[in-house]
């Protein structure tokens, strides 16, 4: 049977930034654009040195639910996450990049389809954009269910489009790593025995950074994941290889959809 709608559920939004002035407006103008209006927008600032803090004061002014959060010295993305989420209030939090958008049902559908469901993670389908955000009309399905061991062959499951209710979960933070944090910490949580529920619908718009090439990125990103599966996850030689093998089966296919 569903569970009963909660219609006061408070979703903390967890956002990190490190020098985005060009992006940051953007990304709070789509959380400030959801139809559920029950959320807290935390925005750790990781020591910025253009115009990112002022801008965050600016909004803050402009509504009441956004909370920024000023670090002196630069730790990562991985520390901003958690300071964030230490300062959440929500029995739900969801996480969104400081250069991505999310649709304006994000929040509502995303919460409706858990409660409905009583899931504790959840994600859902994203679209790519480019530098300047403009759509390039290319989708990154959700496929309807990732365990731990699919994860591991398949990180699908987009950052921007996760939402997790605490209240199933306990309090978690993400490990402290420069990158690839967030596989991290989903597999952390999926090797717990949860299952992650892909929402077969479109909700986040991902921007492809112009900063670095994209071979680039894949590149650092494929070694980053060889390091997950080593040191943070301690799985055999083989086993890695294993896995890895199907992780770049997966990466390739995801590149072939943004080229």
């Amino acid at each position: 049977m569903a569970a009963e709608h909660d219609y006061n559920a408070l979703i903390s939004v967890i956002t990190p930034t490190y020098c985005s002035e060009k992006t940051i407006q953007q990304t709070i103008q789509s959380v400030r654009a959801q139809t559920w209006p029950y959320w807290e927008l935390i925005i750790v600032d990781d020591a910025s040195s253009d115009q990112t803090c002022t801008m965050l004061r600016e909004a803050a002014k402009e509504d009441a639910r956004i909370r920024p959060i000023f670090l002196e010295e630069n730790h990562g993305a991985a520390f901003a996450r958690n300071t964030a989420l230490d300062h959440a209030k929500g029995r739900y939090v969801a996480f969104l990049d400081s250069d991505d958008c999310w649709k304006p049902r994000k929040l509502e559908n995303q919460l409706r389809f858990m409660e409905m469901h009583q899931y504790a993670f959840t994600f859902t389908g994203y679209e790519l954009m480019d530098a300047e955000g403009h759509l390039l009309n290319k989708i990154v399905a959700a496929p309807k269910r990732v365990t731990y061991k699919r994860m591991l062959k398949n990180t699908i499951v987009g950052c921007l489009t996760v939402m997790i209710d605490r209240k199933q979960t306990g309090t978690f933070h993400m490990p402290d790593l420069r990158s690839r944090q967030d596989l991290a910490t989903w597999l952390s949580l999926l090797k717990t025995g949860l299952v992650a529920y892909g929402m077969d619908e479109v909700l986040a718009e991902y921007r492809i950074s112009g900063k670095t090439s994209l071979s680039g990125n894949k590149w650092k990103a494929a070694k980053k994941t060889w390091f997950v599966y080593r040191n943070v996850e301690r799985l055999p030689l083989i086993l890695s290889c294993w896995y890895f093998v199907h992780y770049a089966a997966h990466a390739l296919m995801k590149r072939m959809i943004s080229i």
